[in-house]
């Protein structure tokens, strides 16, 4: 995906003060995630609150975030929290996160770029060296179902999707991409299919470029911030007044995408932009639409299905895995979901210490106003995106080589062109049927899951991690 830098001067989104004067991630992060189980769990909150090292010890605290409720409540507390504390500093002075709309700001001029091929009218997505499509596409899914992959309500929304191919014509939305260069995002898909899309990304020309020759490449059309490729862009934590007042020009009805990422403390600074970003806008343009994509290595809630396929290939596991736990006095290859607990919904853990709090927390940002949302009646699309060879990911080297082993647990990593079409297939279904909420959260973030196995893989992901990573490296 790509990044929004934090850039010095007016208006820059910056974390509170704290009772030393400095600005922390991880006092934000423990303060918010503590807010958030107050709502359900008291006790969990108090745990949260007084977890003195909140860089290795957070990983418990966020699993507590999907077990205290139905998830609405927490939801609804942790964004609350976000927005009361989070700042934006103006001429060396702090101020609320929502004040920050109510500041007078010039919106950016605006350019095109229309596609001069004909518009895809059928659902491709390249795997591997072929381009799946028909009944190779209806083959691998299946596939992808009996392997624990993905679940069976995203292969179904995918057939769908492929048995009504004039969905994939999103002419009739305006597609905001934030985030326009991300290698997940859906901009070059929905260019492809004949949509318009509106890119917002940071000022670079080499970016802005590619997306440009993303738009000529396709069949629809591109509006973006600037006069052409070479001034595009807008930094959201230091533009977000002129973003909203952008973005409120922008005729048609909106759908507000949410693919931005930031490495370290920057993360859940612009994923606070962005939700403030959406809030605004959809006072401003009731109706306006909101899409989300999930990470994987995340805590969820899962049904007794899913258990039951995990244990029955932890059960199955090799004798030198067998071997491998008991040497590691039960350190490594841990079982996934405790035999002996009968919680509703069991918890699927696949949080990765390496990613770190941060990331944690801009995720989870995403994934409770997704809920919030919905439940308002919003329209909403959010779906659980596959581990992905993205250029974040493989940055990192202990990350690329884990995923590069990680086929011999049981984890099937997408290539991003793979990842790109099946989620942007997914989001076309979602805006093409949407549906209330669920009387759990939890049960909304399963629909369309992508998880790449590790739901359903035997072991604790983590736990498995640095093995798959020495199996990587070679």
């Amino acid at each position: 995906m790509t990044g929004m830098a934090i850039l010095s001067g007016v208006n820059e989104v910056v974390f509170p003060r704290g009772a030393d004067g400095r600005r922390s991630s991880s006092e934000f992060g423990r303060a918010v995630v503590a807010d958030a189980l107050r709502a359900a769990d008291p006790g969990a909150a108090d745990a949260a609150a007084a977890e003195t090292d909140w860089r290795k010890g957070y990983l418990p605290h966020f699993r507590a975030l999907v077990a205290a409720d139905d998830g609405y409540a927490t939801a609804a507390a942790g964004l609350d929290s976000v927005h009361r504390r989070m700042r934006v500093q103006r001429d060396g002075e702090d101020i609320a996160l929502d004040d920050v709309f109510a500041l007078e700001a010039e919106p950016p001029a605006t350019f095109t770029v229309d596609g001069g091929e004909k518009a895809e009218t059928e659902l491709l997505i390249p795997y591997g060296k072929e381009v799946l499509r028909g009944d190779s596409l209806s083959r691998q899914l299946d596939t992808w179902v009996t392997a624990g992959v993905l679940e069976a309500s995203a292969a179904e929304m995918v057939r769908e999707v492929a048995a009504n191919p004039d969905w994939l014509d999103l002419s009739d939305h305006r597609l905001v991409v934030l985030g326009a260069g991300a290698e997940l995002g859906p901009l070059p898909a929905v260019l492809a299919w004949g949509g318009t899309v509106v890119g917002v990304d940071l000022p670079r020309p080499a970016l802005w470029e590619r997306v440009a020759l993303a738009a000529r490449n396709g069949a629809g059309r591109l509006i973006a911030p600037g006069t052409s490729p070479a001034d595009a862009g807008i930094d959201l934590l230091s533009g977000l007044p002129e973003t909203a007042r952008w973005l409120l020009g922008v005729e048609g009805h909106l759908v507000l995408g949410n693919y931005v990422y930031a490495p370290g403390g920057a993360y859940p600074l612009v994923s606070a932009a962005v939700d403030a970003l959406g809030v605004h806008v959809q006072k401003q343009r009731p109706g306006t639409g909101l899409a989300f994509l999930a990470t994987p290595t995340d805590t969820f809630g899962v049904p007794a299905e899913v258990v039951a396929q995990a244990t029955s290939n932890y059960r199955s596991r090799s004798a030198a895995a067998r071997v491998t736990h008991a040497v590691s006095g039960g350190r490594l290859l841990k079982p996934h979901y405790p035999s002996d607990s009968d919680a509703v919904p069991a918890i699927a853990d696949s949080l990765v210490p390496q990613q770190g709090p941060n990331y944690a927390l801009a995720k989870r940002i995403q994934r409770w106003r997704a809920s919030v949302a919905r439940q308002s009646g919003a329209e909403v699309s959010f779906a659980v995106a596959p581990p992905t060879t993205t250029r974040s990911v493989t940055s990192n080297r202990l990350l690329a080589a884990a995923y590069a082993g990680a086929h011999l647990f049981g984890v099937e990593v997408f290539a991003p062109a793979t990842s790109n079409r099946l989620m942007a297939a997914l989001l076309v279904h979602q805006l093409r049927n949407p549906r209330p909420a669920a009387p759990q959260a939890w049960t909304d973030e399963n629909v369309g899951a992508v998880h790449g196995g590790l739901w359903r893989v035997g072991y604790l992901p983590r736990t498995a991690l640095g093995l798959a990573a020495v199996r990587g490296f070679f």
